[in-house]
């Protein structure tokens, strides 16, 4: 079948519209008409080549839209349902089977390596295979094929388009206060990075009842929307210093810290400014071999880093949690978004890299 796809040939291009063809549902397997994509720092440290995935190919992995044909022997979709789609895991291993996929041993093949776990390809172009699966799903495309494993049924009483974001970007945030740092009413949290996941990461500690909720950013414009989704301090580290700052707001440092930009200078920064038992929470996504100095004095004190994927969450579970936080108007995510049509998609990249918005998201 013919789809229309944003493909990246080679690294650092920019993404290609163009005619490529997609696999008819295998017997585990679902076809997707993507409504709605979310663009993620990770979709384009992948395009750059930061994060190894294998070109030409194509990106995507933020998609959501309407399930139109499932392979034999699906059960838990039918065809018109809607759905939001997120990373794929093996189900068979240690990891899987004691319910955390996301550490999945082969999570990096089944996500990263732009083939099915048969080594064969979902796309072609040409009759050439061309590589997808990016996540499970290559969702910069008109359809994506994916599996039982990475779909969540989500409801139809809400935009289809503003669910796009929940399979990653706001997933991570949200999920890293709420499942892995677990912080209780009264907390204080300093989040280093105000983008898509620093955001979500406000808004779900503020929802965990966090009463001194500080961020860290060097973009005025992201700190004031910080302010209106639920900061209640804000550190402009390009004026300050953020560490001396946070330490003299909070008398002695915050609970919890949580690092968001994937900086070693910064990751540092999350920790320095921790007291006694306080916990910094690592999201940011850096090359593979970044390392970090650290001063091992500060750990011993009791102080905990914890790395966290995805948001420590079970899509099935946590995203439909987040809707209906949304629903009641307490988790206010798709205030961060703005669309773009999908021929649009180097636009939208370079408005996110320049900083002119936090979470673009195609649509078609």
């Amino acid at each position: 079948m013919d789809i229309n796809a944003a493909v990246t040939n080679s690294a650092g291009s920019e993404f290609s519209i163009e005619t490529v063809q997609i696999d008819d549902p295998r017997e585990f397997e679902i076809l997707v008409r993507v409504k709605a994509t979310g663009i993620c720092h990770t979709d384009i440290s992948a395009k750059n080549q930061y994060i190894p995935f294998p070109l030409p190919g194509v990106l995507g992995h933020e998609g959501a839209g309407i399930v139109e044909k499932i392979g034999s022997a699906v059960t838990k979709v039918m065809p018109g349902d809607h759905v939001t789609l997120s990373w794929l895991s093996c189900g068979v291993c240690d990891a899987c089977r004691s319910g955390n996929n996301v550490y999945c041993q082969d999570f990096l093949k089944l996500n990263f390596g732009g083939v099915r776990n048969d080594g064969t390809t979902t796309l072609r172009r040409d009759g050439k295979p061309l590589h997808g699966s990016f996540f499970g799903q290559s969702s910069f495309a008109s359809h994506a094929l994916v599996t039982e494993d990475n779909i969540v049924k989500v409801t139809d009483s809400v935009p289809i388009e503003i669910m796009g974001p929940l399979g990653c970007g706001v997933m991570t945030g949200a999920g890293a206060v709420m499942n892995s740092l677990k912080p209780s009413p009264g907390s204080s949290i300093a989040i280093f990075g105000s983008g898509t996941v620093g955001m979500s990461a406000i808004m779900a500690a503020k929802v965990c009842g966090c009463t001194t909720i500080i961020a860290v950013d060097v973009k005025e414009n992201r700190l004031k929307t910080a302010m209106d989704l639920g900061a209640t301090h804000v550190v402009n580290a390009k004026e300050v210093d953020p560490v001396k700052t946070i330490l003299e707001m909070t008398k002695g440092g915050p609970n919890f810290s949580l690092e968001c930009v994937g900086n070693p200078s910064i990751f540092r920064q999350a920790i320095d400014i921790l007291p006694l038992m306080g916990v910094c929470g690592l999201v940011g996504v850096v090359a593979p071999g970044t390392e970090v100095k650290l001063d091992m004095n500060l750990i011993m004190n009791g102080r905990t880093i914890k790395g966290i994927i995805e948001g420590d969450a079970v899509p099935d579970l946590f995203i439909p949690k987040l809707i209906e936080l949304n629903r009641q108007g307490r988790f206010p995510y798709d205030k961060l978004i703005k669309y773009y049509p999908f021929e649009q998609i180097n636009q939208a990249v370079e408005d996110m890299e320049k900083g002119l918005v936090i979470k673009p998201v195609l649509t078609q």
